[in-house]
């Protein structure tokens, strides 16, 4: 079995030496390094290039630079996305977004998980596991989600929040650890 099929089993693998991972996150990250180079008024330039970096995209998105990911084909984008300055998504596992996601600056989804063992740490062994946020999401600045985690449709998660756990449908979740704080309802709403 090579690296490449451990990681999409979820298994230990070795992404430090292995050359066709190797291979494959520097095609990556020289498409991220052209696209954060481009003008901000080459839209055309810059739909292109996510069409070669992104695996799956809405036509209605954008990204504003800096954005940078290891892989590129594992990241899947619906229907009006928008995402601020220094978006970072290490997809080694799939990473998908619904309809309607916002995103604030700063802003990091990754799916590495290194191991607890120092020796298999050290030996550069790492597992990826998925991300999946539903549609119509709000993510607030500085926000970290970690590996496997889910978030439901139309949930908030609000600035500088650490996400280590499911995030429900319909809430308002925040902190480090991210937890929730309230149910969103019609009675609720502006």
């Amino acid at each position: 079995m090579t690296e490449k099929e451990k990681c999409e089993q979820g298994l230990l693998y070795n992404a430090n030496y292995d050359r066709e991972l190797i291979s494959e996150r520097i095609i990556a990250k020289d498409l991220c390094q052209e696209y954060n180079n481009l003008k901000n008024s080459d839209s055309k330039g810059r739909t292109s290039l996510l069409k070669k970096i992104l695996g799956k995209r809405g036509e209605n998105m954008c990204i504003e630079p800096a954005f940078w990911c290891d892989y590129g084909y594992n990241i899947e984008i619906g229907e009006n996305f928008y995402s601020n300055h220094n978006l970072v998504i290490l997809d080694c596992a799939k990473v998908s977004f619904g309809d309607n996601v916002f995103i604030g600056p700063n802003c990091s989804f990754y799916t590495a998980s290194h191991p607890i063992d120092v020796r298999q740490r050290n030996e550069g062994l790492e597992s990826a596991h998925p991300i999946t946020v539903g549609d119509n999401v709000w993510f607030g600045g500085n926000v970290v989600v970690l590996p496997g985690i889910t978030i439901g449709n139309n949930s908030v998660i609000g600035a500088g929040s650490v996400v280590t756990k499911d995030i429900p449908d319909n809430v308002v979740a925040v902190g480090n650890p991210c937890k929730v704080i309230k149910t969103i309802t019609e009675n609720n709403q502006p």
